[in-house]
């Protein structure tokens, strides 16, 4: 593969740009740019069908949704979360001056392990904050339970899960709140942009009125809001994207599975366990490698650089391995056994719309090189 085209771990889908010089037109004669506009109620509907939710607030970003989930169910004290996650998972918490205590993963999911959950409860937690790491769903149902037991809230980070299902329904309709994110890197983006979903009227009420900036009417204002709306424009889009979503989500299916049968014989390569149909999206890749695999995962993450490609070594560091977190005591890495092995060990690999067969198993030459050199000498 020649080394001028580099290849990167995603990249955004856009349809034809004529496709959507039509929404552009719209929005320039109405000249409606934002506050719920039309092209932004039309969204939030298309999304609800789509996804088999009741109600969808829409956001500039993932990361102020989940800002705006902690302040719409009043959330203090402390959270419960995962240090295994992208930083806006623990960031949305300090923002709102909420201390994060972090739980180790399960070693196969590697979302947050129900069973160390209750031994960091203390009288100071009102909230758990697990996340769909790469998509998979958490244990729901263990996690409900303690949270009932306990009396806790549960937001559900829930960026890498979009149109992800479980047990016969939508996985965001899990836990108090899920928040989903429309970054361009993501399965569906709206270019940036996110969402919470809720499961009532009135909630989504409240955090309508919460990003933005707790307005009711012209001249009352009930909460100390923040500015979280989506443009029309980015609505516009996401629109446009959700014509062309499936057939996405089908061609990551294809190379998922060819990637899990290219790597199946290569010694110390972990493929995470996927699920089966619509309990995965395929956002992800993430591969372990494991002490049966002659290179480290640094020095394979180099040979893969060498040759231009650019995976990505998500989550490494752990959120708990930061300066704002690590002197917290449930940032211990001696607490967090399974996800520092599983940080210290993982890369995804790319994997989106268009990446081509000889791509893949270009990809897949690379990692079995240190076997096929052996054989060879």
């Amino acid at each position: 593969m020649p080394k001028k085209t580099p290849v990167y771990v995603t990249q955004p889908l856009l349809p034809d740009l004529q496709d959507f010089l039509p929404y552009l037109e719209t929005i320039w004669e109405n000249k409606v740019l934002t506050n719920a506009g039309p092209f932004h109620q039309q969204l939030e509907q298309a999304l609800c069908d789509y996804l088999g939710v009741k109600h969808i607030c829409l956001f500039a970003n993932g990361t102020l949704a989940l800002m705006t989930a902690l302040q719409a169910l009043r959330i203090s004290g402390e959270v419960i979360t995962t240090p295994y996650s992208f930083v806006a998972t623990a960031h949305s918490l300090l923002w709102n001056g909420i201390k994060p205590v972090f739980v180790d993963v399960d070693p196969v999911t590697l979302n947050l392990d129900p069973g160390k959950i209750e031994a960091a409860i203390t009288p100071h937690t009102t909230a758990i904050m697990p996340v769909h790491c790469y998509g998979q769903p958490c244990d729901v149902a263990s996690i409900e339970k303690i949270a009932d037991n306990y009396n806790l809230k549960v937001i559900y980070d829930a960026a890498h899960a979009f149109g992800v299902r479980h047990q016969g329904t939508s996985v965001l309709n899990y836990g108090d709140l899920s928040v989903i994110s429309f970054h361009a890197t993501k399965i569906f983006n709206t270019f940036e942009g996110g969402a919470i979903i809720c499961p009532d009227a009135k909630t989504k009420l409240r955090i309508d009125r919460l990003k933005n900036f707790g307005f009711v009417d012209e001249v009352t204002v009930v909460a100390a809001g923040i500015n979280g709306k989506m443009s029309e424009i980015n609505a516009a889009f996401g629109l446009l994207q959700l014509k062309g979503i499936d057939a996405a989500r089908e061609q990551r299916r294809a190379i998922d599975a060819a990637y899990r049968v290219q790597l199946a014989g290569v010694p110390g390569i972990h493929c995470l366990t996927a699920g089966e149909g619509d309990a995965a999206n395929h956002a992800y890749f993430p591969i372990l490698v494991g002490p049966a695999y002659p290179l480290s995962r640094d020095q394979l993450f180099g040979a893969l650089r060498e040759q231009e490609i650019y995976a990505r070594r998500y989550f490494y560091p752990l959120i708990s391995d930061f300066p704002m977190y690590r002197d917290m005591p449930s940032a211990a890495p001696a607490r967090l056994p399974i996800a520092q092995r599983a940080s210290s060990q993982v890369i995804c690999l790319p994997i989106y719309p268009g990446l081509a067969d000889d791509i893949v198993a270009a990809i897949v030459a690379i990692i079995a090189a240190p076997f096929t050199t052996t054989i060879d000498s």
